[in-house]
Protein backbone atom coordinates (compact mmCIF):
# COMPACT_ATOMS: atom_id res chain seq x y z
CA UNK A 1 0.00 0.00 0.00
CA UNK A 2 1.46 3.37 -0.96
CA UNK A 3 1.30 6.56 1.06
CA UNK A 4 -1.28 7.96 -1.37
CA UNK A 5 -3.78 5.18 -0.67
CA UNK A 6 -6.79 5.91 1.59
CA UNK A 7 -6.91 4.84 5.22
CA UNK A 8 -6.94 1.12 5.84
CA UNK A 9 -9.96 -0.19 7.75
CA UNK A 10 -9.21 -2.95 10.26
CA UNK A 11 -12.22 -4.78 11.71
CA UNK A 12 -11.83 -6.70 14.96
CA UNK A 13 -13.97 -9.76 14.21
CA UNK A 14 -13.88 -11.61 17.54
CA UNK A 15 -13.72 -10.70 21.24
CA UNK A 16 -10.53 -8.91 22.20
CA UNK A 17 -9.38 -6.99 25.26
CA UNK A 18 -9.47 -3.17 24.78
CA UNK A 19 -5.76 -2.74 25.62
CA UNK A 20 -4.77 -4.76 22.57
CA UNK A 21 -7.09 -2.76 20.35
CA UNK A 22 -5.37 0.40 21.55
CA UNK A 23 -1.97 -1.10 20.74
CA UNK A 24 -3.15 -1.68 17.16
CA UNK A 25 -4.39 1.90 16.91
CA UNK A 26 -0.97 3.27 17.84
CA UNK A 27 0.77 1.59 14.86
CA UNK A 28 -0.30 4.23 12.32
CA UNK A 29 -3.28 6.24 13.60
CA UNK A 30 -3.25 8.59 10.61
CA UNK A 31 -3.39 5.70 8.14
CA UNK A 32 -5.44 3.04 9.87
CA UNK A 33 -8.94 2.98 11.33
CA UNK A 34 -9.50 0.15 13.79
CA UNK A 35 -13.18 -0.73 14.14
CA UNK A 36 -13.97 -2.29 17.51
CA UNK A 37 -17.60 -3.10 18.33
CA UNK A 38 -17.82 -4.94 21.68
CA UNK A 39 -21.63 -5.01 21.63
CA UNK A 40 -21.54 -7.15 18.48
CA UNK A 41 -19.20 -9.81 19.85
CA UNK A 42 -20.30 -12.86 21.81
CA UNK A 43 -19.44 -12.73 25.52
CA UNK A 44 -16.03 -14.24 26.23
CA UNK A 45 -16.27 -17.29 28.48
CA UNK A 46 -12.57 -17.19 29.39
CA UNK A 47 -9.42 -15.26 28.49
CA UNK A 48 -8.70 -15.54 24.74
CA UNK A 49 -12.13 -16.98 23.91
CA UNK A 50 -12.53 -16.10 20.24
CA UNK A 51 -15.90 -17.78 19.69
CA UNK A 52 -18.20 -17.25 22.66
CA UNK A 53 -21.11 -19.51 23.56
CA UNK A 54 -22.53 -21.58 20.68
CA UNK A 55 -26.05 -20.20 21.12
CA UNK A 56 -24.99 -16.56 20.62
CA UNK A 57 -26.76 -14.75 17.77
CA UNK A 58 -27.04 -11.17 16.59
CA UNK A 59 -30.51 -9.68 16.21
CA UNK A 60 -31.53 -8.28 12.83
CA UNK A 61 -30.38 -4.72 13.60
CA UNK A 62 -27.03 -5.93 14.91
CA UNK A 63 -26.60 -8.16 11.86
CA UNK A 64 -27.15 -5.18 9.56
CA UNK A 65 -24.50 -3.17 11.44
CA UNK A 66 -22.08 -6.09 11.37
CA UNK A 67 -22.45 -6.54 7.61
CA UNK A 68 -21.83 -2.83 7.09
CA UNK A 69 -18.56 -3.15 8.97
CA UNK A 70 -17.59 -6.22 6.94
CA UNK A 71 -18.29 -4.41 3.66
CA UNK A 72 -15.89 -1.64 4.67
CA UNK A 73 -13.11 -3.87 6.00
CA UNK A 74 -9.73 -4.13 4.29
CA UNK A 75 -8.28 -6.20 7.13
CA UNK A 76 -9.83 -8.63 9.58
CA UNK A 77 -8.50 -9.59 12.99
CA UNK A 78 -9.77 -13.18 13.07
CA UNK A 79 -12.33 -14.85 10.85
CA UNK A 80 -15.92 -13.81 11.48
CA UNK A 81 -18.63 -16.43 11.79
CA UNK A 82 -19.95 -17.11 8.28
CA UNK A 83 -23.18 -19.01 7.73
CA UNK A 84 -22.52 -22.03 5.53
CA UNK A 85 -25.84 -21.42 3.75
CA UNK A 86 -25.43 -17.65 3.37
CA UNK A 87 -23.14 -15.29 1.46
CA UNK A 88 -19.46 -16.21 1.42
CA UNK A 89 -16.76 -14.20 3.15
CA UNK A 90 -15.55 -12.52 -0.04
CA UNK A 91 -19.12 -11.48 -0.82
CA UNK A 92 -19.59 -10.11 2.69
CA UNK A 93 -16.18 -8.38 2.70
CA UNK A 94 -15.45 -7.45 -0.95
CA UNK A 95 -12.53 -5.14 -0.03
CA UNK A 96 -10.74 -7.78 2.05
CA UNK A 97 -6.96 -7.90 1.58
CA UNK A 98 -5.65 -9.63 4.70
CA UNK A 99 -6.86 -11.77 7.60
CA UNK A 100 -4.86 -12.25 10.79
CA UNK A 101 -6.13 -15.42 12.42
CA UNK A 102 -6.09 -16.35 16.09
CA UNK A 103 -5.24 -19.98 15.38
CA UNK A 104 -2.44 -21.80 13.60
CA UNK A 105 -4.48 -24.67 12.12
CA UNK A 106 -6.76 -22.67 9.84
CA UNK A 107 -6.07 -24.42 6.52
CA UNK A 108 -9.39 -26.30 6.26
CA UNK A 109 -11.34 -23.16 7.21
CA UNK A 110 -9.51 -21.09 4.59
CA UNK A 111 -10.44 -23.72 2.04
CA UNK A 112 -14.07 -23.80 3.16
CA UNK A 113 -14.33 -20.01 2.97
CA UNK A 114 -13.14 -20.05 -0.65
CA UNK A 115 -9.93 -18.10 -0.07
CA UNK A 116 -7.41 -20.55 -1.52
CA UNK A 117 -7.53 -19.05 -5.02
CA UNK A 118 -8.00 -15.45 -3.87
CA UNK A 119 -5.41 -12.70 -3.40
CA UNK A 120 -6.32 -12.36 0.26
CA UNK A 121 -3.27 -12.76 2.51
CA UNK A 122 -3.86 -15.01 5.50
CA UNK A 123 -1.43 -14.87 8.42
CA UNK A 124 -1.75 -17.28 11.32
CA UNK A 125 -0.83 -17.34 14.99
CA UNK A 126 1.78 -20.03 14.39
CA UNK A 127 4.25 -20.19 17.27
CA UNK A 128 2.02 -18.43 19.79
CA UNK A 129 0.69 -21.69 21.17
CA UNK A 130 3.90 -23.72 21.04
CA UNK A 131 4.91 -23.35 24.67
CA UNK A 132 1.44 -23.87 26.23
CA UNK A 133 0.94 -26.96 24.07
CA UNK A 134 4.38 -28.35 24.91
CA UNK A 135 3.67 -27.77 28.60
CA UNK A 136 0.44 -29.75 28.23
CA UNK A 137 2.33 -32.61 26.57
CA UNK A 138 4.77 -32.95 29.45
CA UNK A 139 2.08 -32.46 32.08
CA UNK A 140 0.37 -35.47 30.48
CA UNK A 141 3.53 -37.57 30.23
CA UNK A 142 4.53 -36.84 33.81
CA UNK A 143 0.97 -37.43 35.08
CA UNK A 144 1.24 -40.99 33.83
CA UNK A 145 4.91 -41.74 34.41
CA UNK A 146 4.91 -40.34 37.96
CA UNK A 147 1.51 -41.92 38.74
CA UNK A 148 -0.38 -38.80 39.78
CA UNK A 149 -3.68 -40.70 40.06
CA UNK A 150 -2.07 -43.08 42.57
CA UNK A 151 -0.67 -40.20 44.60
CA UNK A 152 -4.06 -38.49 44.71
CA UNK A 153 -5.83 -41.68 45.74
CA UNK A 154 -3.28 -42.45 48.46
CA UNK A 155 -3.49 -38.91 49.78
CA UNK A 156 -7.26 -39.05 49.91
CA UNK A 157 -7.07 -42.35 51.78
CA UNK A 158 -4.37 -41.03 54.17
CA UNK A 159 -2.26 -43.96 53.00
CA UNK A 160 1.57 -43.84 53.23
CA UNK A 161 2.76 -46.56 50.87
CA UNK A 162 6.11 -46.24 49.12
CA UNK A 163 6.39 -47.31 45.50
CA UNK A 164 8.65 -47.12 42.43
CA UNK A 165 7.56 -44.97 39.46
CA UNK A 166 8.86 -44.66 35.93
CA UNK A 167 10.86 -41.83 34.38
CA UNK A 168 11.16 -39.97 31.08
CA UNK A 169 14.95 -40.11 31.02
CA UNK A 170 16.13 -42.64 28.43
CA UNK A 171 12.70 -43.09 26.85
CA UNK A 172 12.00 -42.50 23.15
CA UNK A 173 9.62 -39.71 22.14
CA UNK A 174 8.18 -39.65 18.59
CA UNK A 175 6.88 -36.28 17.39
CA UNK A 176 4.68 -36.22 14.29
CA UNK A 177 5.06 -32.72 12.82
CA UNK A 178 8.36 -30.88 13.45
CA UNK A 179 6.91 -27.38 13.16
CA UNK A 180 7.15 -24.73 15.87
CA UNK A 181 5.09 -26.79 18.30
CA UNK A 182 6.90 -30.03 17.50
CA UNK A 183 10.29 -28.41 17.91
CA UNK A 184 9.28 -27.03 21.30
CA UNK A 185 8.12 -30.50 22.37
CA UNK A 186 11.42 -31.95 21.11
CA UNK A 187 13.50 -29.38 23.03
CA UNK A 188 11.77 -30.17 26.31
CA UNK A 189 11.99 -33.90 25.63
CA UNK A 190 15.73 -33.67 25.15
CA UNK A 191 16.00 -31.63 28.35
CA UNK A 192 14.37 -34.57 30.12
CA UNK A 193 17.00 -36.88 28.63
CA UNK A 194 14.66 -38.44 26.08
CA UNK A 195 15.69 -39.68 22.65
CA UNK A 196 13.55 -37.60 20.27
CA UNK A 197 12.44 -38.75 16.83
CA UNK A 198 10.48 -36.60 14.38
CA UNK A 199 8.39 -37.10 11.24
CA UNK A 200 8.39 -34.33 8.64
CA UNK A 201 8.32 -33.62 4.93
CA UNK A 202 12.10 -34.10 4.72
CA UNK A 203 14.48 -36.18 6.81
CA UNK A 204 18.13 -37.01 7.23
CA UNK A 205 20.81 -36.25 9.85
CA UNK A 206 21.47 -32.66 8.77
CA UNK A 207 17.80 -31.71 8.85
CA UNK A 208 17.38 -33.49 12.18
CA UNK A 209 20.23 -31.50 13.75
CA UNK A 210 18.81 -28.26 12.33
CA UNK A 211 15.40 -28.88 13.91
CA UNK A 212 16.68 -30.30 17.20
CA UNK A 213 15.81 -33.99 16.76
CA UNK A 214 17.98 -37.06 17.21
CA UNK A 215 16.54 -38.58 14.04
CA UNK A 216 14.08 -37.29 11.45
CA UNK A 217 11.89 -39.56 9.34
CA UNK A 218 9.57 -38.98 6.38
CA UNK A 219 6.08 -40.32 5.72
CA UNK A 220 7.11 -43.67 4.16
CA UNK A 221 8.97 -44.48 7.40
CA UNK A 222 6.11 -43.53 9.75
CA UNK A 223 5.60 -47.07 11.06
CA UNK A 224 9.31 -47.60 11.60
CA UNK A 225 9.43 -44.48 13.76
CA UNK A 226 6.26 -45.35 15.70
CA UNK A 227 7.61 -48.80 16.49
CA UNK A 228 10.48 -47.29 18.48
CA UNK A 229 8.45 -44.89 20.58
CA UNK A 230 7.55 -45.01 24.26
CA UNK A 231 5.43 -41.90 23.68
CA UNK A 232 3.88 -40.49 20.50
CA UNK A 233 2.87 -36.84 20.19
CA UNK A 234 0.85 -35.52 17.23
CA UNK A 235 1.61 -31.88 16.35
CA UNK A 236 0.94 -31.91 12.60
CA UNK A 237 -1.60 -29.71 10.79
CA UNK A 238 -4.81 -31.18 9.40
CA UNK A 239 -4.40 -31.30 5.61
CA UNK A 240 -5.47 -33.77 2.91
CA UNK A 241 -2.06 -35.43 3.43
CA UNK A 242 -2.55 -35.97 7.16
CA UNK A 243 -6.26 -36.88 7.13
CA UNK A 244 -6.53 -40.26 8.88
CA UNK A 245 -2.74 -40.67 8.92
CA UNK A 246 -2.72 -42.35 12.33
CA UNK A 247 -4.88 -45.27 11.26
CA UNK A 248 -5.27 -48.83 12.50
CA UNK A 249 -2.00 -49.86 10.84
CA UNK A 250 -0.16 -46.99 12.54
CA UNK A 251 -1.48 -48.02 15.95
CA UNK A 252 -0.53 -51.64 15.20
CA UNK A 253 3.03 -50.47 14.53
CA UNK A 254 3.32 -48.95 18.02
CA UNK A 255 4.87 -50.98 20.81
CA UNK A 256 2.72 -52.19 23.73
CA UNK A 257 2.52 -49.72 26.61
CA UNK A 258 2.88 -46.59 24.45
CA UNK A 259 1.63 -43.20 25.63
CA UNK A 260 -0.33 -41.25 23.00
CA UNK A 261 -0.87 -37.47 22.98
CA UNK A 262 -2.88 -35.60 20.35
CA UNK A 263 -2.56 -31.80 20.21
CA UNK A 264 -3.03 -31.78 16.43
CA UNK A 265 -6.57 -32.27 15.09
CA UNK A 266 -9.01 -35.12 15.61
CA UNK A 267 -9.25 -35.74 11.87
CA UNK A 268 -5.66 -37.02 11.82
CA UNK A 269 -6.63 -40.08 13.92
CA UNK A 270 -8.77 -43.17 13.38
CA UNK A 271 -10.69 -42.85 16.64
CA UNK A 272 -12.18 -46.35 16.50
CA UNK A 273 -8.68 -47.81 16.29
CA UNK A 274 -7.54 -45.55 19.13
CA UNK A 275 -10.43 -46.73 21.31
CA UNK A 276 -9.55 -50.35 20.59
CA UNK A 277 -5.91 -49.74 21.52
CA UNK A 278 -6.88 -48.03 24.77
CA UNK A 279 -9.43 -50.68 25.74
CA UNK A 280 -6.95 -53.49 25.08
CA UNK A 281 -4.23 -51.73 27.08
CA UNK A 282 -1.79 -51.55 24.18
CA UNK A 283 -2.02 -47.76 24.51
CA UNK A 284 -1.46 -47.45 28.23
CA UNK A 285 -2.46 -43.78 28.45
CA UNK A 286 -3.75 -41.08 26.10
CA UNK A 287 -4.02 -37.32 26.54
CA UNK A 288 -6.44 -35.94 23.95
CA UNK A 289 -6.95 -32.23 23.35
CA UNK A 290 -8.84 -32.67 20.06
CA UNK A 291 -11.47 -34.94 18.54
CA UNK A 292 -13.15 -35.48 15.19
CA UNK A 293 -16.40 -34.10 16.60
CA UNK A 294 -16.25 -31.15 18.99
CA UNK A 295 -17.62 -30.65 21.55
CA UNK A 296 -17.05 -34.32 22.35
CA UNK A 297 -20.57 -35.84 22.65
CA UNK A 298 -21.59 -36.90 26.18
CA UNK A 299 -22.13 -40.45 24.95
CA UNK A 300 -18.57 -40.79 23.62
CA UNK A 301 -16.78 -43.79 25.19
CA UNK A 302 -13.64 -41.69 25.57
CA UNK A 303 -15.15 -39.96 28.61
CA UNK A 304 -15.28 -43.12 30.71
CA UNK A 305 -11.94 -44.71 29.90
CA UNK A 306 -9.70 -44.59 33.01
CA UNK A 307 -6.53 -44.34 30.90
CA UNK A 308 -7.64 -41.21 29.01
CA UNK A 309 -7.16 -37.54 29.90
CA UNK A 310 -9.55 -35.26 28.00
CA UNK A 311 -8.84 -31.56 27.48
CA UNK A 312 -11.64 -29.58 25.75
CA UNK A 313 -9.42 -28.23 22.94
CA UNK A 314 -7.89 -25.82 25.44
CA UNK A 315 -4.28 -26.95 25.73
CA UNK A 316 -3.13 -24.09 23.53
CA UNK A 317 -5.07 -21.36 25.32
CA UNK A 318 -3.12 -19.26 27.81
CA UNK A 319 -3.61 -15.81 29.30
CA UNK A 320 -0.75 -14.44 27.15
CA UNK A 321 -2.34 -15.53 23.86
CA UNK A 322 -3.98 -12.31 22.64
CA UNK A 323 -0.95 -10.21 23.55
CA UNK A 324 1.33 -12.44 21.48
CA UNK A 325 -1.05 -12.45 18.52
CA UNK A 326 -1.27 -8.66 18.75
CA UNK A 327 2.53 -8.53 18.47
CA UNK A 328 2.33 -10.50 15.21
CA UNK A 329 -0.55 -8.37 13.95
CA UNK A 330 1.20 -5.06 14.61
CA UNK A 331 4.38 -6.27 12.88
CA UNK A 332 2.37 -7.48 9.88
CA UNK A 333 0.34 -4.27 9.74
CA UNK A 334 3.52 -2.20 9.50
CA UNK A 335 4.77 -4.47 6.71
CA UNK A 336 1.52 -4.10 4.78
CA UNK A 337 1.44 -0.33 5.18
CA UNK A 338 5.08 -0.01 4.08
CA UNK A 339 4.62 -2.19 1.01
CA UNK A 340 6.67 -5.08 2.47
CA UNK A 341 4.21 -7.99 2.35
CA UNK A 342 7.09 -10.43 1.86
CA UNK A 343 8.23 -9.60 5.42
CA UNK A 344 4.90 -10.45 7.03
CA UNK A 345 5.12 -13.24 9.60
CA UNK A 346 3.25 -16.54 9.49
CA UNK A 347 1.84 -16.19 5.97
CA UNK A 348 -0.29 -19.24 5.23
CA UNK A 349 0.67 -21.32 2.19
CA UNK A 350 -2.83 -21.64 0.77
CA UNK A 351 -1.77 -24.52 -1.47
CA UNK A 352 -0.42 -26.65 1.37
CA UNK A 353 -2.96 -25.23 3.86
CA UNK A 354 -0.33 -24.53 6.54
Amino acid sequence: MSVEDPRLTVLIASPLEPEYVERMRTVAPERVEVVYTPDLYPPARYVADHHGPPDFHLDSAQERRWREHLRAADVLWDFPEVDRDGPGLLELAPKLRWVQTTSAGVGPLVERLGLTESDVIVTTSSGVHARPLAEFVFMALLTHVKELDRLRADQQAHRWERFCSGELDGKTLAVVGPGKIGRQVAAIGRAFGMRVLGLGRSGGPARARELGFDELYTRPDLHEMLGQADAVVLCCPHTPETEGMIDRAAFAAMRPGVIFVNISRGQVVDEAALLDGLSAGKIVFAALDVFRKEPLPPESPFWDLPNVLINPHSASTATSENGKITDIFCHNLRCLLDGRPEEMRNVLDKRRLY
